[in-house]
C-alpha cells in the first residue's frame, strides 16, 4: 500500500476509504471526493475515476455497477462503486 501512497495522494485516499469499508460494502466515488475537497467535491469525479480506473487495472480495488464488477474498467457507464479487489 505505500507504494500507491507515494504515487497519487487520490488512489492513496481510495485505497484507504475501501480497506476501513466493512466486508462486503463499497465506497462511492462521492465519499472519495468529499474526502479530497468537502468544499467542491463536485470538481473531483473525473480524477476520482480515472484513479480508480488505475487501481482497478493493477488489481487493487474492484469497480462495480449494480454490485458486481465491470468486465472493462476502462469503459464503463452509469452509476458506480468502488470495493475491495
Amino acid at each position: 500500500m505505500s507504494e500507491t501512497e507515494g504515487s497519487d495522494p487520490i488512489e492513496a485516499i481510495i485505497v484507504k476509504l475501501v480497506a476501513a469499508a466493512p466486508e462486503g460494502r463499497s465506497v462511492s466515488p462521492a465519499d472519495v471526493a468529499k474526502a479530497i475537497d468537502p468544499e467542491r467535491f463536485n470538481r473531483q469525479f473525473g480524477h476520482v475515476r480515472q484513479a480508480a480506473i488505475r487501481l482497478a487495472r493493477r488489481g487493487e480495488v474492484t469497480i462495480l455497477r449494480k454490485g458486481k464488477p465491470v468486465e472493462d474498467p476502462e469503459n464503463f457507464k452509469g452509476v458506480w462503486r468502488i470495493g475491495r479487489a
